[in-house]
C-alpha cells in the first residue's frame, strides 16, 4: 500500500512541475468562420496543444484525376498535435502569445465524410482523409478575433487511389470560450 501511495504522490508532483511555467493556454474553444465550425485547443505541455476542429472545410478532390483543380467543401474532423517553437524568441522580443499566437509545427490528420458524390461521370462513396505534415502560423488579439494558417504534405487515403497531395488549412474566427495560463501576457 505505502508503495502505491508512493508512486501517486511521485507521479502527481512530476505533473505539477511539468505544468509550471506553461505557455500555451490551457484550454480556449473558437468559433471558425472561413471553414465554418467549432474548434478546440488544450495544451498539453510547456509549448504543445492538441487542437480538434470540427468544421465544413475547403479541401481538394482527392477522387479526381486532377485533385488539385478541383475544390470543394466537406465536414471534416481534424487533429493538430501543436508545437509552437518560438514563445521564448516573441517574449524576448515583447510580442504577445495570447490565444498561443506564435508559429508551429504539428502532426496533422483529417477525416472527411462528404457522403456520395459524382466525380468524373463515377459514383465516389465513403469517408477519406489524410495524415501529415504542416508547419502554420497562429495569431489571436486581445478582441478575440483570431487567425490560423498552416500548409504541409499528407498521403490522401480513402476509395481511391491514395497519394501525396499539398494540405492548406485557414481558420478565421472568435475565441469564445478560454482558460488562461499564459507567462508572457
Amino acid at each position: 500500500m505505502r508503495c502505491i501511495l508512493f508512486m501517486v504522490f511521485l507521479f502527481s508532483s512530476i505533473f505539477s512541475r511539468a505544468q509550471y511555467g506553461m505557455n500555451c493556454e490551457i484550454r480556449q474553444i473558437k468559433i471558425n468562420v472561413f471553414n465554418p465550425g467549432v474548434e478546440y485547443e488544450m495544451g498539453l505541455g510547456v509549448n504543445s496543444t492538441l487542437d480538434i476542429r470540427v468544421a465544413w472545410q475547403m479541401a481538394l478532390e482527392p477522387a479526381s484525376t486532377e485533385p488539385m483543380e478541383n475544390l470543394d467543401f466537406f465536414p471534416a474532423i481534424t487533429v493538430q498535435n501543436r508545437y509552437y517553437h518560438n514563445f521564448n524568441g516573441r517574449q524576448r522580443r515583447r510580442k504577445p502569445i495570447y490565444g498561443n499566437s506564435g508559429n508551429y509545427l504539428a502532426p496533422s490528420a483529417a477525416i472527411f465524410s462528404p457522403g456520395s458524390r459524382i466525380v468524373e461521370n463515377r459514383v465516389v462513396d465513403g469517408v477519406h482523409g489524410y495524415g501529415g505534415l504542416v508547419y502554420g502560423v497562429q495569431r489571436s488579439y486581445n478582441s478575440g478575433i483570431s487567425f490560423s494558417i498552416d500548409a504541409g504534405a499528407g498521403y490522401y487515403v480513402g476509395p481511391f487511389k491514395g497519394g501525396i497531395y499539398p494540405v492548406v488549412n485557414l481558420s478565421l474566427g472568435w475565441i469564445v470560450s478560454e482558460k488562461r495560463w499564459c507567462v508572457g501576457r
